[in-house]
């Protein structure tokens, strides 16, 4: 597919058109490897904690019945598959639009149960939730056995996967990278799916069964709403899975996988030590137990595009007529921060102040003249234009010399910024030029990076060297401490996306979000990244990195209905790892039907 998940129309799917696709399911799923025949001939009772009782016949490799909480037992085809001493079976209930999906430990009885089902309902807050969409209950229990006393432990939710990342190759073919950098969330590439290098981000749960076997599910809501769910064994790295829903041409996948992969690095993990995820605090509340979220199937989803006020470009237009906010706070103000973004800024540059100068752009650039004024207000205009124009201005010293800096331009439709790299050293310069609106909203930020040099005086530019675009930063992960009170990670998973997640109570990772972007790499050591949060809140962040003072320094640019605001952000990080993921990007060889 070629168009990138979060802006692909997927069809409302009604329940009726659901069901009828879910005939097919009476059959069970479809398997590359074959299944298991080790629960041929075997009964089950399930007991589980505060679910349902599952009693199990497996006739064959293909054809179980069961029954819930002693009804009447129902024929269904299913498929099972072993890892290690865990067999997974999954099958659907016919006439339903349900099903479930059993992770049976045989060595100690213990069970994982998820119960799917599609017909969202609505989430915690009120909103209607998409009939395509995989939900889940997740339940807790043990196999019973005649004449012995059920075991008091449980299968639980863990943080102990937290931070890592896998790369998988299911035996379909199908190959993934998943980073498990949440406790409720994760980030997935899809390597063979996608012909874009994107990562994208699904709620998530991670449920320990041993110190090496652990079961993990993903649901791409506000996306297909797939479910992918999958038992691991970390000593060997495999998996044994399953993976439920409807693609983008609509067509249901149903089918159960094998897959091999490696361990492709880790991220620190901040909680406390003493803290191992069997609760999740995110400071909600109380703390939230996920193996009985309330109501059924509740789960912690980041669903930013709902609440997202689409804008025309000229409902953008005359908001951005009638207010233009320009750096509303300053690090040397007296005033509290408005943006929660700005308290970690480092102070402002003045090394620009009465300087003039050209920077002249590449392949037919723009021109533009310059006269700093002074540490706040400079005068431009394009080469060759008799009228100047007068601008307010923010300059951050990125490195030794390396100056970062902002200004609108006024009037202009769409409302247009700029963020300007300068090296007052080599005269090398590099500009990020956004403007309000794309084809898809008129109140989200789009934006193009330019490259060029300067003509000032001691300063001789090299005429084809460049900053460029880099893929340094890719796979590794920051905290990025915007405040006391907010701090956030970046984590940068591929060369032309990003993702952003949450701290929360505990120093718990939480809910995350992620994007294209870009990497302009200024010097050793530095870099320009910028992202719009896309399909989200149209949002865009443009901050200089810095390595060796681990500061980040930037604006901010935004637009909706009550106009434009451009701001300063900055942040203290600090580095907490990196994937080794570079070598699984760029151009490939594709293969039509492949």
């Amino acid at each position: 597919m070629n168009t990138p998940m979060h802006r692909f129309k997927y069809t409302k799917l009604k329940t009726e058109q659901i069901a009828s696709k879910l005939v097919g399911t009476a059959a069970g799923p479809k398997c590359v490897s074959g299944f298991s025949d080790v629960l041929v001939g075997k009964s089950l009772k399930i007991l589980t904690d505060d679910g349902p009782i599952l009693s199990y016949s497996f006739k064959d490799k293909k054809k179980l019945m069961f029954s819930e909480n002693g009804g009447a037992s129902v024929e269904a085809g299913y498929g099972s598959l072993t890892l290690k001493q865990m067999v997974f079976f999954s099958h659907m209930a016919p006439k339903t639009l349900k099903g479930y999906n059993v992770f049976v430990d045989l060595d100690s009885n213990l069970v994982t149960v998820f119960e799917v089902w599609f017909g969202g309902g609505k989430d915690s807050q009120g909103q209607v939730l998409d009939d395509r969409e995989v939900q889940r209950q997740i339940y807790f229990g043990c196999v019973e056995v005649v004449g012995k006393e059920a075991p008091k432990a449980r299968h639980h939710t863990t943080n102990r996967i937290e931070g890592k990342g896998m790369y998988w190759k299911q035996d379909t073919g199908i190959e993934t990278l998943e980073l498990y950098a949440s406790v409720v969330s994760s980030n997935f590439v899809e390597l063979t799916r996608q012909v874009d290098d994107l990562s994208y981000c699904s709620p998530s749960d991670y449920i320990f069964i041993d110190h090496n076997l652990f079961v993990y599910d993903r649901t791409e809501c506000e996306l297909s709403g797939v479910m992918t769910m999958y038992v691991a064994d970390l000593f060997t790295e495999t998996q044994a899975g399953m993976r439920l829903g409807f693609n983008e041409k609509d067509e249901l996948e149903y089918y159960m996988f094998r897959g091999a992969g490696q361990v492709v690095g880790h991220l620190a993990r901040l909680q406390p030590f003493n803290q191992h995820g069997e609760k999740i605090n995110l400071g909600l509340g109380a703390p939230t137990k996920l193996d009985q979220p309330n109501p059924k199937g509740l789960r912690i989803a980041y669903r930013p595009a709902r609440t997202f006020p689409i804008m025309s470009e000229e409902e953008m237009h005359q908001a951005a007529e009638k207010a233009t906010l320009v750096f509303p706070w300053d690090p040397d103000s007296s005033k509290a921060p408005l943006s929660v973004m700005s308290p970690n800024a480092p102070p402002l540059s003045n090394l620009l102040a009465g300087k003039e100068f050209t920077l002249r752009y590449d392949h037919n650039g723009p021109v533009w003249e310059y006269r700093i004024v002074d540490k706040k207000n400079l005068h431009w205009r394009n080469k060759g234009e008799l009228q100047w124009n007068a601008e307010t201005y923010r300059a951050f010293e990125a490195d030794e010399k390396l100056v970062f800096f902002s200004h609108m331009h006024s009037g202009s439709r769409p409302r247009t910024n700029v963020k300007i790299a300068l090296d007052l050293l080599n005269g090398l310069t590099t500009c990020i030029f956004s403007k309000m609106g794309t084809e898809y909203y008129g109140n989200e930020v789009s934006y193009r990076a330019i490259f060029g040099a300067a003509e000032m005086e001691e300063v001789d530019a090299p005429k084809y060297i460049r900053h460029e675009f880099t893929n340094e930063l890719v796979g590794h992960g920051f905290t990025r401490s915007w405040s006391d009170n907010t701090t956030s990670m970046h984590l940068y998973t591929t060369p032309h996306s990003a993702a952003w997640t949450i701290y929360m109570d505990d120093q718990t990772l939480g809910m995350q979000w992620s994007a294209p972007c870009i990497y302009v790499k200024l010097r050793n050591g530095v870099y320009i990244f910028n992202l719009v949060e896309e399909a989200c809140d149209g949002i865009e962040t443009c901050i200089a990195i810095n390595q060796k003072t681990m500061h980040v320094c930037g604006f901010e640019y935004e637009g909706g209905r009550n106009g434009v605001e451009l701001t300063v952000v900055g942040a203290i990080a600090r580095h907490i790892g990196c994937y080794d993921v570079k070598r699984f990007f760029g151009p490939k060889a594709k293969v039509k039907g492949a």
